[in-house]
């Protein structure tokens, strides 16, 4: 069905307008595109008419010169200057192509909130196998328990092509991020002021379902996280055991408390739950701007627009910038963001009726090159916008792999936010590392909070 710009488009529209879901037929016609017409990732490889969004062509396929593993990322779009500056008083101009959660921070922050934007850089990429593997995911990936859950996927987001919703939040659920990671950050809860006390945290993962052999039974990711810092909080460990089917099965895990020197279950970490060290602006299931079961909510697939979201944040992670730079009063220092024009899929979750959370409703902009939700607003249950969320991501171009650096979470209500992020000047991601299995056991969990 979709052979041409046109047709693809076609299929875009009739999506945004309500139609029909695409036919099993369709879809096998459709996945016969990706890498051609569609990047594996099941993007547009061509840029739009306007010349505004260029052709996908690979992405950033090779670091910059002089980067090695273990430094801070080089920018490879230094040279570039910001086409344009959307402020309070020019906001009307773009107003299609902004989310309400920005639209919200002009109106709030007016005096001192603006966006710069950029020329567009598609720079995500990913190795071969991840591109063969998400290609056969196309065909073999369905949802199963009400898309609570998903089989025949592995390495990668398990529908390059969604039909629905949900297929699309479980794109970004499954996103591959390589093997492991392990990386030491900041987090930060600043006070209208711009006061803050910096937390800093040290986080493991070992992504199973992006091993060849893809996840473990019903366990996806393995996830240990350890405040170091501050003192009052420093040595409180949390790991958790994913699942693919958290109806089937719920996500196991267990925190360790220093002051009873315990493990326990926590069977809580999970949707509405405060999140770490956050100071309640943020829930457990806003990490990583969205994460767990998608279960509590009913979710639909609005289209595709094209909108100003955060893009190739090199400049908040350079080297040299210190935690000072980024946290201001009311929102972070936005002459360091850099924003882009990229399509992206909007999706919105409706809570289900019977069900609880403190979000009524979300909407997610999620990249179509990449499948990360780089921007997400979150209403009460009177229907108020809420939170607002953004997602400041960049190629981890050893890997390489587009996804997030710098977190943002905005309290319209309190007029506080919740960023993490910072690296200062230790070093950034390790996507090298080695973990086995036994290192995410709640004995491992003991060891690691007594050492």
């Amino acid at each position: 069905m979709i052979k041409t710009k046109a047709g693809l488009l076609g299929g875009i529209l009739a999506i945004a307008l309500g139609g029909s879901a695409m036919s099993t037929a369709a879809l096998a016609q459709s996945a016969a595109d990706l890498g051609k017409s569609l990047t594996p990732l099941g993007a547009e490889k061509a840029g739009n008419k306007d010349g505004t969004i260029p052709e996908w062509t690979g992405g950033l396929t090779a670091p910059p010169a002089g980067y090695k593993p273990g430094m801070h990322y080089i920018d490879p779009f230094a040279a570039d200057k910001p086409l344009f500056t959307i402020d309070a008083s020019n906001m009307a101009q773009y107003a299609d192509k902004l989310t309400e959660g920005h639209k919200a921070l002009f109106k709030t922050y007016g005096q001192t909130y603006k966006m710069a934007v950029y020329p567009t850089r598609r720079s995500a990429s990913y190795p071969k196998e991840v591109y063969d593997a998400i290609m056969a995911n196309a065909t073999n990936a369905k949802l199963v328990a009400n898309g609570s859950g998903v089989e025949g996927a592995k390495v990668g987001s398990p529908f390059p092509i969604p039909k629905e919703g949900v297929q699309a939040v479980w794109n970004h659920l499954l996103r591959w991020r390589g093997l492991n990671l392990e990386r030491t950050y900041g987090q930060a809860n600043p006070l209208p002021d711009g006061a803050y006390t910096m937390i800093t945290i040290n986080e493991k993962v070992k992504f199973l379902y992006n091993s060849p052999e893809g996840a473990r039974g019903n366990t996806s990711i393995f996830f240990l996280q350890e405040v170091t810092a501050p003192a009052r909080l420093a040595g409180e460990v949390l790991l958790v055991h994913e699942s693919m089917n958290q109806l089937a099965e719920p996500r196991n895990a267990w925190t360790y408390n220093p002051g009873q020197r315990r493990v326990r279950r926590a069977p809580n970490v999970a949707y509405d739950n405060p999140g770490t060290a956050a100071d309640g602006l943020r829930t457990s299931d806003q990490l990583d701007l969205y994460n767990g079961s998608p279960d509590r909510y009913n979710w639909k697939l609005v289209g595709k627009k094209e909108m100003y979201v955060p893009y190739n944040a090199y400049k908040m992670v350079a080297k040299g910038t210190r935690d000072a730079d980024i946290i201001k009063p009311k929102h972070i220092n936005q002459e360091l963001a850099r924003y882009e024009l990229h399509r992206v899929w909007v999706v919105e979750g409706e809570l289900k009726p019977g069900t609880s959370h403190i979000y009524a409703k979300r909407r997610f902009y999620l990249d179509e090159d990449s499948w990360l939700i780089v921007a997400a607003d979150q209403y009460d249950a009177r229907g108020q916008l809420w939170r607002v969320s953004e997602y400041h991501g960049l190629n981890y171009y050893e890997l390489p792999t587009y996804s997030g650096a710098f977190e943002t979470h905005y309290d319209l209500q309190s007029g506080r936010y919740t960023v993490s992020g910072f690296i200062g000047e230790g070093p950034p991601y390790d996507n090298q590392v080695k973990f086995t299995e036994n290192d995410f056991s709640p004995d491992g969990l003991r060891r690691a909070g007594v050492r």
